[in-house]
């Protein structure tokens, strides 16, 4: 239910007046209102909502937290015992504790691999600037 009162006939807004249509001469072009330049000062849309160190903080522990309660809950899960065999060592754990360490040792040959990757990227690129510098 609204709380505002309906608006009385003298309280409505007038209407505007109907144009008279001039088929035999149509305008060439809508009117268009320059716009006026936004100053540096001013600022846009987008520098108004920035986002601060803050928020992206808060952003990444949010995300973080819903990550580690999927792995409590996958820990939870899987916890039958099996036997790990790895190089000559032998042992039992959990089955989500074998997959996790899994999933980690997949993690880290990926950094590896990325970051043997990013350093020759970063010394063909010193090696172009050197030559054309030179």
């Amino acid at each position: 239910m609204s709380t505002e009162e309906p608006l009385q006939p003298s309280d409505a807004p007038p209407t505007p007046p109907a144009q008279p249509e001039n088929l035999a001469n149509p305008p060439a072009q809508p009117a268009v209102r320059p716009t006026a330049p936004v100053s540096p000062a001013q600022g846009s849309a987008t520098d108004r909502t920035r986002t601060t160190r803050a928020a992206v903080i808060w952003s990444a522990v949010a995300v973080s937290l819903v990550v580690l309660v999927l792995l409590i809950i996958f820990f939870i899960q899987n916890q039958d015992m099996v036997a790990v065999r790895f190089l000559g060592w032998e042992g039992s754990l959990a089955q989500g504790v074998a997959f996790f360490i899994a999933a980690v040792g997949g993690g880290i040959l990926v950094a590896i691999a990325g970051g043997a990757r990013i350093l020759q990227l970063r010394r063909n690129e010193r090696r172009r600037r050197k030559s054309t510098d030179a």
